[in-house]
Parts: structure tokens; C-alpha cells; sequence
């Protein structure tokens, strides 16, 4: 008998083991399938953490909103919905407290309330492109260069929203995905 729940236990404890990263691939699986892609434009890299692993850390253009609620809390939740420029980029169409049932939407975080200006300043949960490590420095370089470029809108992210959540699908420089522009 006691066999027989040590077994029970263990199937239980596997099972676990295999539905959460599951769930977790489905998720993003799900939000890149059915959500509306965006594409964001990005600002200079900032150097990047060795102990993370392989990765391009991202700035966005687009990380503050006018706003006269001075009680904006560093840390908490706020709901980007989210619109597109005449050149097909993301832009800040509205925000909340709140999530919002009309419209796509991020939830991303606030950095910090600027009284002067009158801004809440906030980021978004996807700011790390991970990709092949032989190619993650050259990307940096690259992606470098390219936001010191004088064309505009030359660097950007794609990422995918669906119901509040967003996946960083590929960063590109002059169109090209970063890894081909890498190899040229």
C-alpha cells in the first residue's frame, strides 16, 4: 500500500514537471499565432549582463506617457494600449490602472513618475533578445551601429500582443532579421 502512493506521489511530481513548461511554450506559442504583431522602434543598447547568458538588451522609443496622475507608484502594473504610426510602429494610444477590453494592450511596469515634465515613465517585460551566443556580440555591435546610423526607423522589434501578453518575436536592422544581417 505504501508503494502505491510513493508511485501515485512520483506520477503526480512528473506530471507537474512536464505541464508547466507546457503551459509555458503554449502560452507563447498561442500569443504568436493569434496576436497582432507590433513593431517597436528601439534605442541604443545598453551593455549587457554576462551572468544572463547570450543576449541584446533593448530600449524602446516609446517608454513615457503625459499623464497628470501624480500618484503613479514605482514598480506597479499599468495597461498600454497600443496603436501604429503612419510608418507602421507601435505607439502609446492610451493608458490605465486597469486592462482594457477594447483594444490591444501591454502590462508593463512603472519606472518612475516625472513631476516636472509630467510623464510616467515605464518599461516594457521584453528588453532581452536571446540568440545564437557566436552571434549575440556582432548583434550588439551591429544593432550599435545601426541606431547611430542617420536613417530613421532603422532598428526595430517585433513583438507579438495578444490578451495582455507580448512576445519579442525578432529585432531587425534595415528590415533584415538581426541574425541574417549578423552574417552579411
Amino acid at each position: 500500500m505504501k508503494t502505491v502512493h510513493i508511485i501515485s506521489i512520483f506520477l503526480v511530481l512528473v506530471l507537474a514537471q512536464l505541464f508547466v513548461p507546457a503551459k509555458m511554450i503554449f502560452d507563447q506559442e498561442k500569443v504568436l499565432t493569434k496576436g497582432v504583431s507590433y513593431k517597436f522602434k528601439t534605442q541604443p543598447v545598453d551593455p549587457s549582463d554576462p551572468f544572463k547568458g547570450k543576449y541584446i538588451y533593448l530600449n524602446y522609443e516609446i517608454n513615457s506617457a503625459v499623464s497628470k496622475d501624480t500618484t503613479w507608484v514605482n514598480g506597479s502594473p499599468i495597461y498600454i494600449a497600443l496603436a501604429t504610426d503612419a510608418l507602421g510602429f507601435a505607439t502609446v494610444k492610451r493608458f490605465s490602472r486597469t486592462a482594457f477590453e477594447d483594444s490591444d494592450y501591454i502590462q508593463a511596469k512603472v519606472d518612475w513618475y516625472n513631476k516636472m515634465n509630467q510623464t510616467v515613465h515605464f518599461s516594457f517585460p521584453f528588453t532581452e533578445f536571446y540568440m545564437n551566443e557566436a552571434k549575440a556580440y556582432e548583434a550588439e555591435v551591429a544593432h550599435m551601429n545601426a541606431q547611430s546610423d542617420s536613417l530613421p526607423n532603422n532598428t526595430y522589434a517585433l513583438v507579438y500582443v495578444f490578451e495582455g501578453k507580448a512576445v519579442l518575436d525578432n529585432v531587425f536592422i534595415n528590415d533584415i532579421p538581426i541574425a541574417d544581417y549578423v552574417e552579411k
